[in-house]
């Protein structure tokens, strides 16, 4: 299996994304996806926590501007409109489906954890539910993959002119 597009985490990015949290960062196993500056953007997180909890979110959306940006979607209730989109149309549903499926391999490149079996993150395969997820999503596996995190980061108004941290 191959692994995920993430470069390994410095101490420095540790420490950059404890700054962004406002906590300290947890399980990071990559840097996922940057801005134009190398802050950090999206960190993959292991499936399992070093206090052993299954945490289902590989792709964690950390850069305080993005966390910002998706929040205010949240807010004004885009994820209905991207739901009815999901209900809508065929096409947007069975690429969001395929997102899931990556999302999962991504994250058992990692580690496999029993308890996260056929969950990925933000809803998928059936719905959106959480906007982070999926723009972090968006923003490590590149434009093209997640279908509703590309359109909920193009919505939400903010660039990072980030770009995967590997190439694909």
């Amino acid at each position: 299996m191959s692994r995920p597009p993430y470069t390994e985490p410095t101490e420095t990015d540790i420490a950059a994304v404890s700054e962004q949290l406002g906590r300290e960062a947890r399980g990071v196993v990559g840097i996922a996806a940057r801005t134009a500056d190398g802050s950090p953007t999206v960190v993959a997180t292991a499936p399992r926590l070093a206090d052993g909890s299954p945490f289902p979110t590989f792709y964690y959306l950390c850069h305080p501007e993005a966390v910002a940006a998706a929040s205010r979607l949240e807010a004004v209730g885009v994820m209905n409109e991207f739901n009815d989109l999901l209900a809508e149309d065929e096409a947007i549903r069975a690429q969001y489906a395929r997102a899931h499926e990556q999302y999962i391999a991504d994250r058992n490149s990692v580690g496999e954890v029993s308890e996260l079996a056929g969950v990925s993150a933000g809803g998928m395969p059936s719905r959106v539910k959480c906007l982070h997820a999926l723009i972090g999503h968006a923003l490590a596996a590149g434009p093209g993959v997640n279908p509703i995190g590309d359109l909920a980061l193009e919505r939400c108004g903010w660039s990072p002119a980030a770009e995967p941290a590997v190439a694909p």
